[in-house]
């Protein structure tokens, strides 16, 4: 017999116990973050032509306080520095630059995004990153779209029109090819509503006119993504290929002294604003002039306050408390109000 075998089957389970209890792991510690941040995209691309807005999206969270008038500017002919706000989105890791003063057209200007941005963890970026576009060598005024017999609506659907609690329109309402209108009273109508008959039905072919020249429309587009809010834009045709929304700010339109300015937004899929959030005209922006075509739904959250008139191929819901000076117009589907209000605009 193995005498240390049998030696060590003898032992009591209360030494085994000891033994192991003597064990230790290895222990890893905290992982630290090594990894320097990269730009992933930019806004306008590389090469872009037409621009109101400079943004960089970074790989991961970004200490705010790197993010500045220092580590993010923008140079024109013969490396003139350009004037601009710099801010910092944290929910989408974005740092937008926006011109203090509109940028010259035709003219190539370069952005960069220098190594004194960090990310949270304190690592810098390797190198600078920088990118060149040019601006539109055509000018970015637009017409006036033609709503016609749609001209006259607070709220037009495609399907229904629903209400609940103290919503007020002041203009017509209508629907057409559907039927159905229900919440008024208690809501309140200072126009004529139009519940599937001649008149709304009209005003739906001049909807769809209207919707699908504002589609048509190429010059001078300004490329546009993800949040306006916090921005400031002049005047001019500005493009989305996605959604939109406002909810990290406000956003300004600044009619910079033109009464005649007009600002369309062209948005692939939806619009949304979140609550509280408004849409604030300065510079004699009236909301006649202001457009959102919408390729899908259009939602207002509680208590936003938009300007102008939205055009949503599909549907358009506004939450408690929502205020629209324009038009709420909806080609295929339903309206949606909750003790909201749509004021038609003065012209």
């Amino acid at each position: 017999m193995d005498f240390r075998k049998s030696s060590y089957l003898a032992l009591p389970l209360a030494a085994v116990l000891i033994v192991s209890a003597g064990c230790k792991s290895k222990s890893t510690g905290p992982v630290v973050d090594t990894t320097p941040p990269t730009v992933v995209s930019t806004n306008p691309l590389n090469g872009a032509t037409g621009v109101a807005v400079i943004t960089a999206t970074f790989s991961e969270a970004m200490d705010a306080s790197t993010i500045t008038a220092a580590s993010f500017t923008v140079t024109g002919p013969a490396s003139a520095s350009v004037n601009g706000a710099v801010a910092y989105d944290a929910t989408t890791r974005t740092c937008t630059f926006v011109p203090t003063t509109a940028l010259a057209a035709g003219t190539s200007y370069s952005a960069t995004v220098t190594t004194g941005c960090k990310d949270v963890a304190g690592n810098a970026m390797v190198s600078n990153y920088v990118w060149t576009f040019e601006t539109a060598s055509v000018s970015g005024n637009q017409t006036l779209p033609v709503l016609g017999d749609a001209a006259a609506f607070a709220v037009l659907a495609g399907s229904t029109v629903t209400s609940t609690g103290s919503t007020a329109l002041t203009g017509d309402l209508g629907v057409s090819p559907g039927t159905a209108v229900t919440g008024f009273p208690p809501g309140t109508c200072t126009g004529t509503t139009h519940a599937g008959d001649a008149a709304a039905a009209l005003a739906k072919v001049a909807l769809g006119t209207c919707y699908d020249e504002i589609v048509a429309r190429v010059t001078a587009p300004i490329t546009v993504a993800g949040n306006l809010g916090g921005l400031t834009l002049p005047p001019g045709l500005y493009k989305s290929t996605s959604s939109l929304a406002i909810s990290s700010g406000d956003l300004i339109l600044d009619a910079k002294g033109d009464a005649n300015a007009v600002f369309i937004f062209q948005v692939a899929s939806t619009f949304t604003m979140s609550n509280l959030r408004s849409v604030v005209l300065i510079g004699g922006c009236k909301a006649s002039n202001v457009f959102w075509q919408v390729g899908s739904s259009a939602t207002l959250g509680t208590n936003a306050v938009c300007k102008g008139t939205i055009m949503a191929n599909q549907s358009i819901t506004m939450n408690t408390g929502a205020q629209l000076t324009g038009r709420a117009l909806a080609r295929v589907g339903a309206c949606t109000l909750a003790s909201s209000s749509v004021v038609l605009p003065t012209p």
